[in-house]
């Protein structure tokens, strides 16, 4: 949430255009982190998960490279995927202080893992939906669950949208659309905003007793 809100504030349509650059790439960056430091989180818990219904029983024998690779899992890629892409954000968002890149550093350094870690986003947000559904789409609108994961890739379709318009344009080194860059990088920020709201909703009725 604490990201989400660093992206939405710092990409503020009619405000962030206005906005000191430096401050408004420093709380990018901070988003970023927070960004990195959930999708981390969010993996280990995947990696530390129960394999067995009954956290009693004993589960599988496990060996120590399945603790960090798992591709038979879902789950596992929507995270590790995540995690990549918000990876790449933290390297968007620190190069994009630079200001003395030419156009073409740019565009390798700070629109290349941006646009990367917008299709990772893509990637695992539609896996994760995948994961709700149990097929490639679904509609539940009452299952949180499926809330979350359909808030997650709306906000990422945005953030894609936001890394098209946000391309350099070799011959002028100017953003191909500002002010869409903005709008739906804070349209794709509210939105995993909200998803990520709403998995406090879900972890706090978990702990409730049944």
């Amino acid at each position: 949430m604490i990201g989400s809100a660093c992206f939405a504030l710092a990409s503020l349509p009619g405000v962030a255009s206005r906005a000191d650059p430096t401050a408004v790439g420093i709380t990018f960056v901070v988003g970023a982190a927070f960004f990195t430091s959930a999708a981390a989180l969010q993996h280990l818990q995947t990696i530390r998960a129960e394999r067995t219904l009954d956290r009693d029983a004993p589960g599988p024998q496990r060996s120590a490279m399945s603790y960090l690779a798992e591709p038979r899992r879902l789950d596992w890629w929507v995270t590790a995927v995540q995690l990549l892409g918000t990876i790449f954000f933290n390297i968007t968002t620190a190069a994009a202080l630079n200001e003395a890149l030419d156009t073409h550093e740019q565009i390798r350094r700070i629109w290349a893992p941006d646009a990367l870690g917008s299709v990772c986003f893509l990637i695992a947000s539609y896996l994760a939906v995948v994961e709700v559904c149990h097929r490639r789409w679904c509609r539940h609108r009452r299952d949180v669950g499926w809330r979350i994961a359909a808030l997650n890739l709306l906000g990422s379709v945005f953030f894609g949208i936001s890394a098209i318009t946000s391309f350099i344009v070799p011959g002028t080194g100017e953003v191909l659309d500002a002010e869409a860059t903005n709008a739906f990088t804070f349209f794709g920020a509210v939105c995993f905003f909200a998803g990520a709201r709403l998995v406090v909703v879900e972890a706090r009725s978990a702990e409730l007793p049944a």
